[in-house]
């Protein structure tokens, strides 16, 4: 999850021009005491490398890794894919590789913006497949989706900005923030009981 702290040592992103602190490591994951391993001389921060790859290990498992696919999406014949710890998505339809498309939907896209709460924090963010891109996520709640593509989540997070947690699609708890939600979510029980109206809307509109 964006903003985890699992892995803990003593230099930051960004930090280029500062020397480290230590020329050890000192993070510790769960139940180990702390590293005593040295930190390589390149390295922009206090981390060793077994350290820096459980780091990277942690913002994979959020954000993924972009990719070229196994074989060519199914659902749209891209080859570029965003690979997870549970699997692969398609990255420019999102559809989990491997599954076969029911004949007929491959053509069905509908994006979505989906807000969800983790804690005290609340992601903004957007899918053509929202039911696959939120098992590839850790949260507490699904507050909502609004019906738009990236060019709404762009201006999502600019709206919301003064709120955004740095360098990332998570924003702090806010009551304009969390006006928005609810007016996006008003008379809808399950999100996703819209998305499939959305959804169908569309088949039909297609004919």
């Amino acid at each position: 999850m964006a903003g985890s702290d699992r892995v803990g040592g003593g230099g930051r992103v960004g930090e280029r021009d500062e020397p480290r602190a230590s020329t050890t490591c000192g993070a510790r994951l769960e139940g180990e005491a702390a590293c005593t391993r040295p930190v390589a001389a390149e390295s922009r921060l206090n981390l060793c490398p077994r350290h820096l790859l459980a780091a990277y290990d942690d913002v994979a498992a959020d954000v993924g890794v972009t990719d070229a696919l196994p074989s060519p999406c199914l659902a749209c014949g891209s080859r570029l894919g965003v690979r997870y710890p549970s699997g692969w998505l398609c990255a420019v339809c999102e559809w989990k590789y491997g599954d076969v498309p029911d004949p007929g939907s491959a053509a069905i896209r509908v994006d979505v913006v989906y807000y969800l709460r983790a804690g005290e924090r609340i992601k903004i963010g957007t899918s053509a497949n929202p039911r696959g891109r939120l098992a590839q996520l850790h949260f507490d709640e699904l507050l909502a989706f609004e019906r738009g593509d990236r060019h709404l989540e762009r201006r999502r997070h600019e709206q919301f900005g003064a709120y955004r947690v740095a360098g990332s699609e998570w924003f702090a708890v806010h009551d304009e923030l969390l006006q928005h939600i609810h007016l996006v979510a008003a008379g809808v029980g399950d999100p996703f009981d819209l998305y499939r109206r959305w959804v169908s809307e569309a088949v039909a509109l297609r004919g």
